[in-house]
């Protein structure tokens, strides 16, 4: 059973003990990103990732990683457009220590201008990786071209412009007005007893007070179809098409996860079957979800030869249109939902897949589902349902593609045109 609790100062906690384990995973959950911040200040958020682990009023850099290091813990954090984690996992014996690194961290960072000067290098070189990384950056350049005009369609590192003008001021500034106590979520899952976590957690976490309300700023989400193409000095080309989909609150999310499943979320769906197994043309095809509370994306990513691409784009194409027609059958509706199921109750075995699953669900949806909610949504999922989601995504007059790598001598507009209008 998951308990939900409010510390002292209002912070909201997910707790579930699980006691035949021996360890506890722990995260704090902030609901800032990229989509909270203004133009002059893209990347900002990702910066204050990388500074709250280069020490505190109390501790180095170097501290912070021999302490967690000692424990045998694993500490990690990402960025992504609407929020930011910070998260632990260590055995049960050596939470406490584990927690107040983290609050220490958390609260205490220096934000020091000489190692601020440092991490702005990392960062650049952050953005450069993704830049030589085709089959990364596909993904990221249509992304931030749909959603351009807004927060959203910002890049989660920022650019090199943006990044060269954050100083330590700007990100103590920053950090104060969006680390608050009225957007932050923590979530354990693991073995404790759940009143002395929160007598550990009120300690660490309950007593630094916000004596101003939160104002988040973020803008209105509003698609833009949208055509990237960028050339690279690689073999393949790599490609995305997408559709406008569901926010992730939608009555029909679950629909569409099940379609996503059975459409290319998989080595059995109709993408890879059909575009690597019978035909061979690519090594990888899949397609997946994007959510927000207030829009999404429906994707599908390939990699190949260039000199495939159209007959690739033709099949995708064609396992579309059949989608549109035909639907799905009652008897791989079943097959697949089983398939979800199993697959979501075997990732619940790790401490690390609840915890995240609670602090990611408090902090954007407001509650926690529990496993047998869960189950249950998945089973609910008609036929008709599915039929519904293919015909609300699949409008070719929304569609939006990026093309990066090998492009060079190829009208892909063009190809795109003739073969999916």
């Amino acid at each position: 059973m998951i308990l939900i609790r409010k510390l002292d100062n209002g912070i909201m906690v997910a707790l579930e003990e699980i006691p035949y384990v021996r360890s506890i995973a722990f995260g704090i959950w902030v609901k800032n990103g990229s989509r909270n911040e203004r133009p002059e200040e893209n990347g900002i958020s990702h910066y204050i990732e990388h500074m709250l682990f280069k020490g505190t009023q109390s501790r180095t850099a170097k501290q912070i990683a021999e302490e967690m290091d000692k424990l045998g813990g694993q500490v990690n954090a990402y960025t992504t457009k609407d929020h930011t984690c910070f998260h632990t996992r260590v055995l049960d014996k050596h939470f406490e220590h584990a927690v107040d690194v983290m609050g220490d961290m958390l609260f205490h960072s220096l934000f020091a201008e000489a190692d601020v000067d440092k991490e702005r290098n990392v960062i650049v070189e952050e953005i450069y990786m993704y830049e030589d990384a085709p089959e990364e950056l596909v993904h990221d350049a249509l992304q931030d071209s749909v959603w351009q005009g807004g927060s959203l369609g910002m890049p989660i590192l920022g650019t090199e412009e943006t990044i060269s003008n954050i100083t330590s001021e700007a990100l103590r500034a920053y950090w104060k007005e969006n680390y608050h106590t009225d957007n932050i979520v923590l979530s354990v899952a693991g073995n404790f007893k759940a009143e002395n976590m929160l007598e550990v957690l009120n300690r660490v976490f309950g007593q630094v007070k916000r004596h101003t309300p939160y104002t988040p700023f973020q803008s209105q989400a509003a698609y833009m179809r949208a055509n990237v193409i960028r050339e690279k000095d690689v073999e393949q080309v790599h490609t995305c098409i997408a559709f406008p989909s569901l926010s992730r609150g939608h009555e029909l999310r679950y629909a569409l996860s099940v379609f996503n499943t059975i459409f290319g979320g998989g080595m059995s769906s109709r993408l890879f079957q059909k575009i690597r197994e019978e035909h061979g043309l690519t090594y990888s095809i899949y397609s997946y979800i994007t959510t927000f509370a207030d829009a999404g994306l429906f994707s599908v990513y390939a990699g190949m030869n260039p000199s495939q691409m159209e007959q690739v784009f033709s099949l995708i194409a064609g396992e579309i249109a059949d989608a549109k027609e035909n639907g799905i059958s009652e008897e791989l509706l079943a097959v697949t939902k089983e398939q979800m199921i199993s697959g979501f109750v075997m990732g619940t075995e790790s401490t690390l897949n609840r915890m995240t699953a609670s602090g990611a669900s408090l902090l954007l949806n407001g509650y926690v589902q529990t496993m047998e909610d869960v189950i249950n949504e998945i089973e609910k999922v008609s036929a008709d349902d599915v039929m519904q989601v293919i015909h609300m995504i699949f409008d070719m007059s929304q569609m939006s593609f990026s093309a990066v790598g090998n492009v060079k001598g190829y009208d892909i507009c063009d190809m795109v045109k003739k073969v999916f209008s």
